[in-house]
């Protein structure tokens, strides 16, 4: 039985912002040379303080004052890896009045881009693609999902390790899980100096969070399997 390889399907840019911007716990806003920063975001995400929509097209509106704003978010790994920031996000666009912390409504923000920037590098995505994009259903519930699989059962993560190819070498120093989404769960590889993500994919995304458990029973089972059939006699 051959074992999973290592490149697999991941997330789009636009589904990373959605994701970010739905399971961020705090973000900055910068408008009108303030920063405020928004530490709590009450399960809601970025989203349930902004609500995004396209430029405005009435000339009336057009011409008048309005304030630009940049939201900034930072994904940070859940568990105890070595470099945790998993990826920055900017938000830009337009306000029609100046941004209050103190505001019980979202408020309306006119979009103008985001800008993902990871280990793949910097992405821009527009608002059509955020709208077309649909949360990724584990977004929300990853960090605690990782976070358990860690402090609760973290035999299963050098089982997890028998599925990567090529297998690690000795001077590994450990591994742990760093990002989990539809399309599956990343290990991150520490060596001494540096470390490298493998991507260890489900059979098939998934699509409702109720999946993502026997798809990760799945996962070990082949590790299972694998790791008897390296033991059979010749």
């Amino acid at each position: 039985m051959r074992p999973f390889p290592t490149r697999a399907a991941a997330p789009t840019a636009a589904e990373r912002v959605r994701s970010i911007l739905a399971a961020a716990h705090s973000m900055t806003v910068v408008s009108d040379g303030l920063h405020s920063e928004v530490r709590r975001l009450d399960g809601a995400g970025a989203m349930g303080h902004f609500h995004l929509h396209a430029p405005c097209e009435d000339p009336d509106a057009q011409t008048a004052t309005r304030i630009p704003v940049r939201l900034e978010l930072t994904d940070i790994a859940p568990t105890p890896v070595r470099d945790r920031v998993r990826a920055r996000l900017t938000v830009t666009g337009l306000l029609a009045a100046p941004y209050s912390a103190q505001a019980t409504e979202s408020t309306c923000m006119e979009f103008g881009q985001a800008v993902l920037e990871d280990a793949r590098g910097r992405s821009y995505v527009d608002l059509h693609a955020l709208e077309v994009t649909e949360l990724d259903p584990i977004a929300t519930n990853e960090a605690s999902m990782l976070t358990h699989l860690v402090d609760d059962h973290g035999e299963l993560v050098p089982l997890l390790l028998r599925l990567v190819r090529p297998r690690p070498g000795s001077g590994m120093l450990r591994a742990l899980p760093v990002a989990m989404d539809r399309y599956g769960v990343t290990l991150r590889l520490e060596h001494p100096h540096t470390h490298h993500d493998v991507r260890l994919p489900f059979k098939t995304p998934v699509t409702d969070i109720d999946q993502a458990g026997p798809q990760i029973h799945a996962l070990l089972a082949t590790a299972r399997r694998l790791s008897h059939a390296n033991h059979l006699p010749a």
